[in-house]
């Protein structure tokens, strides 16, 4: 469900639960891509087989995969009418808590825990999961810092 508002109302926000993404896939076939990208081609992501005996008991995404899917998952969560520009601006106290299985689905909630004025525009600060399907603790946790300006 996706939480919509106004450029000029953003700072009522303080507080909010924003719920649930979607489920996202994670398939090999999108982790391979990723070790293409970033060169990281460790075998615990991109050796089905080998995985199997590995610590996980089969291929995981990377890390920072699993981070980088907080974009297309955000935009299921909010929605600023009126806003021009979008900026990750950064990432404070990010743990990859466990990992994440090829084959498993994730999805993302935040809360909003701070939106100050800034040059011109908001900073938001945002207390993200991204949890993974079933599992006993989330995968990540971090806090994320957005800027947005007005169209």
């Amino acid at each position: 469900m996706t939480t919509t508002v106004a450029y000029a109302d953003l700072p009522s926000l303080v507080g909010t639960d924003l719920g649930y993404s979607d489920w996202l896939d994670i398939t090999q076939e999108r982790v391979d891509t990723f070790a293409d990208a970033t060169g990281d081609h460790q075998w615990i992501h991109t050796d089905p087989e080998r995985a199997k005996d590995g610590p996980f008991g089969a291929p995981i995404a990377h890390g920072f995969l699993t981070l980088s899917l907080l974009i297309p998952l955000w935009s299921e969560l909010l929605e600023v009418e009126g806003a021009g520009t979008k900026v990750n601006y950064g990432l404070d106290k990010v743990r990859f808590v466990s990992p994440v299985p090829v084959g498993s689905r994730i999805r993302l909630t935040g809360t909003i825990a701070e939106i100050t004025e800034v040059g011109g525009g908001y900073q938001l600060v945002v207390d993200i999961t991204i949890e993974t399907e079933g599992g006993a603790k989330p995968a990540v946790v971090a806090r994320s810092l957005q800027r947005l300006y007005a169209a």
